[in-house]
């Protein structure tokens, strides 16, 4: 599993009600908040669920350079 990061977009097992398969994360920890990309409904998953969730990652965030 590659590491997450805050703007990842991931590709879920499952569709949303709204008929988005994509999603964008917008907070790493213990629990991850993610945002659909097709209506911007968000929700907050424990980090274990989230990752068996997963289908694959559409686009990884550039890691911060300093």
């Amino acid at each position: 599993m590659p590491k997450l990061s805050i703007g990842d977009v991931v590709r879920l097992k499952k569709q949303h009600p709204c008929g988005s398969f994509e999603w964008e994360v917008t907070r790493v920890g213990m629990d991850v908040r993610i945002k659909c990309l097709g209506c911007a409904h968000q929700v907050l998953l424990p980090r274990a669920k989230f990752e068996k969730s997963i289908k694959f990652f559409v686009h990884q965030a550039e890691p911060n350079q300093e």
